[in-house]
């Protein structure tokens, strides 16, 4: 299985590659452009910090359809109370929504049995509702020189490092983190067990219910943290911030090599398939493509990933 988690993580990484290069020659280098890769790191920040904590969930055979919700959940406390609050309350603030709107639904899916599809396709709509009546078809904002004068601005994912946005360092910092929770910690082992099969993990003395809703508080928490930075960088949340986010953050699990039907996953596949998908978007607005083909494309690399992903499981269970 670890072979298997390598083989897919390499894919993923080539094909990352490969698209930068040819949308590097397609271009005549602008892909390439600081400008660009600039915005490219960001979005793959952000969507890699969501997609690393769906991982965690889909690698324990559930999944979570309402962290687009959480993230605009996430960037709207943040924006309401940082001028009044500071940086650093308005974080904290929205970091635990994030993890009280986790630890509700993990709640419902691992102690009283209910299917998370349904779980966080009601979170989805419930925060997303949520999201629209704080605005009444408005918006939060935060003018750009209020935000310089507030203390902690620049920590979060405003300041730049190397001449890039510093939500790359802290995509960086999650990743560094839950590696080592996964590969070095027993919790890792733990989820994996639970993903693989439920049953026999509980017959080995695995709490799955507390393992289950660990990964929820968890991808609650990223969701959250990803919506913090988003708005401190651009100052703004409505009631469409974070919309069909879920959907990018699945794709990039499964573009990257994890299972939906759980019990594999990996952190550097999560992020090569963030990449992808933000590279994708990037070169369809240098080019001039309707924006809408994006949704084609995405949903075109998670079906071939699927169907390779089918046909490697295939062939390595005819190798045993």
């Amino acid at each position: 299985m670890r072979g298997l988690v390598h083989y897919r993580e390499t894919i993923a990484v080539l094909v990352a590659l490969v698209l930068t290069l040819v949308f590097a020659v397609t271009t005549n280098g602008v892909f390439l452009n600081h400008a660009n890769m600039v915005s490219v790191t960001h979005v793959t920040a952000v969507l890699a910090i969501i997609a690393i904590g769906q991982s965690l969930v889909i690698c324990a055979g559930e999944i979570d359809i309402s962290v687009g919700s959480i993230f605009a959940m996430g960037a709207m406390t943040f924006l309401a109370l940082a001028p009044e609050f500071g940086v650093f309350a308005a974080v904290g603030t929205a970091l635990l929504v994030g993890f009280m709107i986790g630890a509700f639904n993990g709640y419902l899916v691992a102690y009283l049995g209910i299917p998370s599809l349904i779980i966080t396709l009601s979170s989805l709509f419930i925060f997303r509702g949520i999201a629209y009546m704080l605005v009444q078809d408005g918006a939060l904002r935060i003018p750009l020189a209020e935000r310089l004068a507030m203390d902690g601005y620049l920590a979060f994912g405003s300041g730049t490092f190397f001449g890039f946005n510093n939500s790359v360092l802290w995509m960086l910092a999650f990743m560094v983190v839950l590696h080592l929770v996964m590969f070095t910690m027993p919790f890792g082992n733990r989820l994996l067990a639970v993903g693989g099969d439920a049953k026999s993990a509980t017959s080995r003395g695995v709490r799955v219910r507390r393992v289950k809703l660990t990964a929820f508080i968890v991808v609650g928490l990223c969701a959250a943290f990803a919506g913090i930075l988003e708005a401190n960088k651009v100052g703004y949340a409505d009631g469409t911030t974070g919309r069909l986010m879920e959907l990018e953050a699945i794709a990039a699990c499964v573009v990257g090599g994890c299972a939906l039907a759980g019990g594999r996953m990996s952190i550097i596949g999560t992020i090569a398939g963030a990449f992808i998908l933000a590279s994708i978007q990037s070169y369809l607005v240098i080019t001039g493509t309707t924006p809408q083909l994006y949704l084609v494309v995405m949903a075109t690399f998670v079906i071939c990933a699927a169907l390779l992903d089918a046909r490697v499981r295939q062939w390595a269970l005819r190798l045993r």
